[in-house]
Parts: structure tokens; sequence; C-alpha cells
């Protein structure tokens, strides 16, 4: 068994332990290509997170969806290279909007260049995106499109907040749904679709990555207040500190608005003060680990990923659903 990337997944199939190797250090070189530029400065600005690592879990979807028809088809690399892409040119735009200092363990690119480089830089990959997605055909563009737009609305409308009347949970699941699910969905969906796999399979996978990405995501929420910036790669309370309404924080407004006991109602008084204050902070984090609402955020992720692993059902039993069950399990052990 032998661990494949940086997110944990072990394969215990050699053949599809190569094929995803391979993929993935085709995608790194893809990367790298595609962030050059004439400007050196460009070069350096857009190779900034690329260089820093990451999960490349976007990408590793791509490989193993692939799986499920012909893995060495010529689109599946430049697919998988096209959502890495994008995905990075919005970790650029987040962090303007954050106004976070640290990205992937590294100075993040507006601490280090400023916002508007930040965002350039961001626009600059969405072009190399598009670029490389004109050589994929009228369908992938169209897919791709389609799941940006869903990714743009769902930040908006997390800005945006719920309407009057609506749930607060119930919004932020269709946010990340939009803001985090679209585009891993389509990872899958690419991978499938590239390898020429009979539709209903590109279906099935195409679900599973919008619940997967939707549990990815409630993971990283949970890690956000969990976890030390060793094992998250960007300052911990970062969402807290910004007043990102996570999942944490929602089922302890909640909670506090169905029992009004009093410790709850003064950890709310703590979050709606000022946590530009490093002390404060410190004391919301301390206060939000020990607190039900953690682990009922970490109930809600696994519920996602046993959504994910239920969409797999119909397909065939192979090495391949087996790695794209154990990614279930890996997302549920970030937030354990």
């Amino acid at each position: 068994m032998t661990v494949v990337g940086t997110f944990g997944l072990s394969v215990r199939d050699q053949a599809l332990e190569a094929d995803v190797q391979a993929g993935l250090v085709a995608v790194e070189e893809g990367l790298l290509e595609a962030t050059k530029s004439e400007v050196p400065f460009i070069t350096e600005a857009a190779q900034h997170l690329v260089r820093a690592g990451g999960k490349r879990f976007r990408p590793l979807l791509v490989t193993l969806a692939a799986q499920f028809g012909d893995p060495y088809a010529p689109g599946i690399v430049p697919s998988a290279v096209v959502v890495e892409l994008t995905h990075l040119a919005t970790l650029y735009h987040d962090d303007v909007m954050d106004e976070a200092d640290v990205r992937r363990g590294v100075e993040s690119a507006n601490q280090r260049w400023g916002n508007s480089v930040a965002v350039l830089t961001g626009d600059f990959l969405f072009a190399r995106a598009s670029h490389i997605l004109a050589d994929l055909g009228p369908d992938a563009v169209r897919i791709q499109a389609e799941a940006f737009e869903r990714l743009v609305t769902g930040q908006i409308l997390e800005t945006a907040g719920p309407a009057d009347g609506r749930d607060p949970v119930d919004h932020y699941l269709d946010v990340l749904s939009g803001k985090t699910g679209s585009l891993i969905a389509v990872a899958c969906r690419f991978g499938a679709m590239m390898s020429g796999a009979d539709e209903t399979v590109v279906d099935v996978l195409t679900q599973y990555g919008e619940r997967l990405g939707v549990a990815f995501q409630l993971a990283d929420d949970v890690l956000d207040i969990a976890s030390d910036s060793h094992e998250s790669g960007k300052t911990p309370g970062t969402d807290l500190r910004e007043g990102i309404p996570t999942l944490p924080v929602l089922r302890l407004r909640e909670r506090a608005r169905l029992l009004a006991l009093p410790e709850d109602q003064a950890l709310v008084e703590l979050l709606d003060s000022d946590l530009a204050d490093d002390a404060r902070l410190a004391e919301a984090i301390s206060r939000l680990r020990a607190h039900p609402a953690l682990e009922q955020a970490r109930r809600d992720t696994v519920r996602y990923a046993q959504d994910a692993r239920a969409a797999l059902a119909p397909l065939p039993e192979c090495e391949a659903k087996a790695a794209l069950l154990e990614l279930c399990d890996a997302v549920v052990h970030r937030a354990g």
C-alpha cells in the first residue's frame, strides 16, 4: 500500500498507483508551463502558490475519475491543469478579500506584493486556464463556465448573507455547494468525460465530487478553529477574524438562539467583538475548540462525506472506486 500525493491517499494497486503518480507529475509540469510569462515578475507571482505546493486534490480526482475510461486519453492532464489553475486563481482573490498573511505555509501574494498584484495574478491564471480550455472543446468550455458562475455566485451569496427568514445553516451549505463543490464536481466530471467514460458514470462521479467538495470545505471550517498553522497552511482563526460565518460559528449561533444558555451567549458576544486583537482571537479559538458546536460541525462533515460515499454505489467495484471511497474517509480524518 503506497501513499499518493500530499493528501495521504493510499493505493493498493500498483497499476493504479503508477497511473495516478504519472498523472500528477504531468499536471505539475503543466502548471509550471502554464504559469510562465515573458515578464519574469509575472512568472514569479504566478508560480508563487504553485511552488508552495498544496494537496493537488482536484487533479487527483481528475486522474482517479479517468480510470473509468481510458486513463491515457489526451485531454485528461490539460483538464486537470485547468481545474487547478482555476482553484489557484481563486486563492489569490480569496486572500485579498480575507486580508490573509499566510497561504500554504508561505507569505500570501497580497502580503508580499500588495492587493493589486494579487488580484491581477489571479486574473492571469484565469486567462491561462481559459487558453488551455479552448483546446478541449466547446462542451468543456461550457462546463467550466457554468461551474465558475456557480463558484462566484456562491462567493457573492456568502458575502451578502442569508435572505430574511432563511435558515443561516441551509444558506451556508448552499454557498459551499457553489463556492467549493462546483469546481470539485468539475474535476470528477472532466476526468470521466475526457477518458470517454459512459455518461451515467460521468453523472455519478459529478454528484460524488459536489458532495465531497462540501465535506472538504466543512473540514476546512473545522481546521480553521481546531488546527495550528502547520496543519492548515494558514493562520488559525483567519475566518473568525474576518467575520466569515463558518459552520462551527453558525452552529454556535443556532444553539445560542435555541437554548439561550449564558455561556453560549457570552461566546457569541466575544465573536461579535473586535477580533483584530490577538489575545481576544486566541480566547475565541480556545473557547470554540471546547464547545459542542465544533463537534456538531464535525458530524456535519461526516454526513456529507457519507453522502459522497453513497453516490458511488452504482459504480462497479474496482481499485479506482476504492480510492475514491478512501478519499471520503481522508476528508473526515482532516476534521477529526
